[in-house]
């Protein structure tokens, strides 16, 4: 099963990635097809966009600087390139295993952002006010007053577990938890995941 497949609309070639393909086979197709293209873009420069499997920032680079290297096109990719509430395009399923991880020292005052490609742990507080947003997975060894992004790239897969959840609200892909404190008290030693379309803590 080829990694990459290339097709083309009127004024569009698309090059779509398999979801289960790994990055070092998807490096290699990917410039397998641009060399295949070549004969296509000897009097025309057809843009092309990449979709398919979501790639990391880096890998979005390395993969944009081949096909321009062999075509010298525009190429735009359907994905997003930042974290962020409002980049979310389409959920996908991830496993938990294969996630970096990046520790942080030291608790979150209010203001502080943290955003992390991979999961993250926090080797202290997140205060209310403050945001911590990773594409995989949040782990908070203290208390989680302030807001909790995990999978925000669509990994409903993704957790948020922490030492003592007492936020008002959470997220995780593209589903969010509003948490009423007088109907449901902070839960000590938490984790919280997706089941089925909400969020729930155990």
């Amino acid at each position: 099963m080829n990694s990459v497949n290339v097709s083309q609309k009127k004024d569009l070639v698309i090059i779509k990635i398999n979801e289960d393909a790994h990055y070092t086979d998807i490096v290699k197709d990917v410039r397998k097809k641009a060399f295949q293209l070549k004969k296509l873009y000897k009097n025309e420069k057809v843009p092309i966009k990449v979709v398919g499997k979501v790639l990391k920032n880096k890998e979005i680079t390395e993969i944009e600087e081949i096909i321009k290297e062999i075509l010298d096109v525009e190429v735009d990719f359907d994905m997003p390139r930042e974290l962020g509430l409002s980049n979310i395009k389409r959920a996908f399923a991830k496993e938990i295993s294969v996630s970096e991880a990046r520790f942080h020292r030291g608790s979150l005052r209010s203001g502080q952002k943290l955003e992390e490609e991979g999961s993250i742990v926090i080797l202290g507080d997140v205060n209310s006010g403050s945001e911590v947003i990773a594409a995989e997975n949040i782990v908070v060894l203290g208390t989680l007053r302030g807001l909790a992004h995990a999978g925000a790239k669509g990994n409903k897969e993704a957790i948020i577990a922490a030492g003592r959840i007492d936020t008002v609200q959470m997220r995780i892909s593209n589903i969010v938890k509003e948490i009423d404190r007088d109907e449901e008290p902070f839960h000590k030693l938490a984790c919280a995941y997706v089941d089925g379309d909400k969020i729930v803590i155990d």
